[in-house]
């Protein structure tokens, strides 16, 4: 098979098949063994809030890993060498790290909620709750169309199927088997779809290794790298990826849905453990598959049709047999497919909390209603996912516009959680600005020479301050935080002034974090507020009677 020449397919229609059906049948047949004749909704939505160590460990690693990711890991590989996995892969790892001392004070906070956007309702108003919850159904739409288009590719490139049978089968499969149980179904198949991609980690990264040469080839191979790509502490890497996402990741962390959802979903006394186990396998699996970027980088290899996304995929069709290209090919499913039923969760829960409950009002809420407003809702997201996977859209403005609404959001969301004095006011303006002034930096609809240059470099650095004391914050209180903070903004500014505005990614996500923080600060700080944090526990919490919830025990929640 000449690769080069566009004739990609090595699995025959009955492998692929048979490959698809045992996949997507194992993971239905065992959503049959929790499905329920009398369903509830806290139960659909959260399994009950007792989730034990091991399910929530693997569901949190497989929600976090998904298809782009991988790609994305060994892309930054083979564009800047072997510190592109190592930023991709231990910067994303530490922001699920840094999540859990945040996440302990949401769950005490708001022990029974079921959406963050459901808390910020209880907290503000309906404007700050709109803003979560619309950013969120945005950016799970847009992660459920690309893990369709991943899926169809790949389908596609293996496969006598075209791209769109292969996003018809994915999203049928998925749907198949997360409508009847929810987010129960989501986090049980997870455990399963983890175990099998490290797994197949472990396998398939040593095979292409020495397939493709060994340790010599990085000897042999030496001579395909430029001096930054040689360099492990390149600082193109950091500036074009390393930095750009901790700010990226930051934002969705705290503000995606998906993670929130496994947050409320864990027995609370296991937050820690979760999050730290959690952190090991998203950066042993990531950094791993980056890897392969970085052997195709020693080895000379060009990305097919020269698209980058081609990378994993075309070194597996290279160095694997027919027997690891299967495995390949069910790791792939299972790293879309965790992320994809993780988004119709996500979907669901929003609209049967924030749509629905919180339109009509708790007291007036019809669980059976809600149910079905859910499954009605995960329906219409695979169809949205389907409209948009199958013109092949170029999502990655979408993705970067729904992370700046995140990262708009995060200081405050947190603030809102530990300052009594944030006022709603504060929140959807500081957002609302950060985002208008983060648009025209990130996309370069305005120049930034001169002047406009200058105040670009000065709120990136500002930004810099917000995203390191954030991260500080959390684990060590405010006193630390603040003095990081300043040390950070202190030490950048000599390097950062006058430079920074050239990286527009970096600099656009550090000025929407500049901005919203020194509005809502500003906007706060002299308010009279003095929210009382014990009344959300009264304002959020189960929509189905006590007594359902006591007698019908749920499976998923009891497991340990």
């Amino acid at each position: 098979m000449d690769l080069q020449s566009g004739e990609y397919q090595l699995l025959a229609g009955s492998v692929v098949l048979g490959l698809l059906v045992l996949f997507y049948g194992g993971t239905f047949v065992m959503t049959l063994f929790i499905g329920k004749k009398k369903e509830n909704a806290d139960g659909y939505m959260t399994a009950g809030n007792k989730i034990g160590f091991g399910v929530s460990a693997a569901s949190m690693t497989a929600t976090w890993i998904w298809a782009a990711s991988m790609y994305a890991s060994a892309t930054s590989g083979y564009t800047y060498g072997i510190s592109g996995p190592i930023h991709y892969g231990l910067w994303g790892a530490l922001m699920i790290l840094f999540i859990y001392p945040f996440g302990r004070r949401i769950r005490a906070v708001a022990p029974k909620a079921h959406t963050l956007a459901e808390v910020m309702y209880a907290r503000h108003g309906r404007s700050s709750q709109l803003m979560l919850a619309g950013s969120n159904i945005l950016g799970s739409v847009i992660s459920l169309t690309s893990n369709f288009i991943a899926g169809g590719a790949l389908i596609a490139l293996l496969s006598p199927f075209s791209f769109r049978q292969g996003i018809i089968a994915v999203a049928a499969g998925i749907l198949l088997y997360t409508l009847w149980s929810g987010f129960r179904a989501s986090v049980l198949t997870d455990f399963a779809q983890v175990v099998a991609m490290l797994g197949a980690v472990v396998i398939i990264i040593p095979v292409v290794f020495f397939a493709a040469g060994g340790p010599g080839l990085f000897e042999t191979g030496a001579s395909n790298l430029t001096v930054q790509q040689a360099n492990f502490f390149s600082s193109e890497a950091f500036l074009n990826q390393g930095a750009p996402y901790i700010a990226a990741v930051l934002a969705y962390a705290i503000g995606n849905q998906t993670i929130a959802q496994r947050l409320f979903a864990v027995r609370e006394d296991l937050i820690k453990p979760t999050f730290i186990t959690a952190t090991i396998g998203y950066g042993a699996t990531v950094i791993g598959f980056g890897m392969l970027g970085v052997i195709a980088l020693y080895a000379g290899i060009t990305p097919l049709d020269g698209d980058t996304n081609n990378l994993i995929p075309q070194m597996a069709v290279t160095y694997l047999g027919p027997v690891l290209l299967c495995v390949f090919f069910i790791m792939i499913l299972g790293s879309l497919s965790s992320t994809a039923d993780s988004d119709l969760a996500a979907l669901s829960s929003i609209a049967m909390t924030d749509l629905y409950g919180q339109t009509v009002g708790k007291k007036n809420v019809k669980p059976k209603t809600m149910l079905l407003v859910g499954r009605i809702t995960m329906i219409l997201a695979t169809a949205a996912g389907l409209f948009f996977a199958s013109g092949q859209m170029n999502i990655l403005d979408l993705l970067v516009f729904v992370g700046a609404l995140w990262g708009a959001l995060v200081f405050p969301v947190i603030a809102s959680f530990y300052w009594k004095k944030v006022t709603n006011k504060a929140f959807t303006i500081s957002t609302l600005a950060a985002l208008a002034l983060f648009l025209p930096v990130r996309f370069e609809w305005i120049s930034v020479s001169g002047f406009t240059g200058y105040a670009v470099d000065v709120l990136g650095i500002v930004g810099v301050g917000v995203v390191l004391g954030l991260m500080t914050f959390g684990f060590f209180g405010l006193k630390v935080a603040r003095i990081v903070g300043i040390v950070a903004i202190v030490v950048a500014a000599p390097f950062a002034m006058g430079a920074l505005h050239e990286y527009a990614v970096l600099s656009g996500s550090l000025v929407a974090y500049a901005v919203s923080t020194i509005i809502c600060y500003a906007m706060s700080v002299r308010s009279k507020q003095n929210f009382d944090f014990s009344t959300i526990k009264d304002r959020v919490g189960d929509f189905d009677p006590i007594e359902t919830i006591k007698r019908d025990t749920d499976p998923v929640a009891t497991s340990k």
